[in-house]
This record gives C-alpha cells, structure tokens and sequence, in this order.
C-alpha cells in the first residue's frame, strides 16, 4: 500500500529500471507481450489500467525477491 502511494507518479520505465528488468524481462515475468510493457513504459503507474497495474504491483515492488531459496 505504501509502495503505491510513494511511487504512483513515477513511470514505469523508472520503476522498471530501479528492479533491474529490461522491458523483455518484465514482460516475461507477468507472461504479456513485450509491445504492451513498452507502450505503458512512459505512463505514470497510477494511469495504467487496473488489471495490469495489479500484475505489474508486486514485481516492481520487488516482491518475488522475498522467495529466493538460500
């Protein structure tokens, strides 16, 4: 919740960059084409629709990181 608030007016490419994915990588990660990551890459987060905000909120807050086995 706090990540949504601090960040909802960055855009994707910053937030994108700061967890170290390129737009393949991410796009891989929430299993959708790669054109659909670069044409919301210069939107701020809060102006992406709702489905893809709620696949797209967890990766870039780095949740997926949290699962690492060592």
């Amino acid at each position: 919740m706090f990540f949504y608030f601090k960040n909802k007016n960055r855009t994707i490419k910053e937030l994108r960059k700061r967890q170290g994915y390129t737009a393949k990588e991410l796009a891989n990660k929430l299993k959708v084409e790669s054109s659909l990551i670069s044409r919301i890459d210069d939107r701020k987060l809060k102006d992406v629709p709702e489905p893809l905000k709620s696949k797209l909120l967890p990766v870039l807050r780095g949740d997926d990181l949290n699962k690492v086995p060592w």
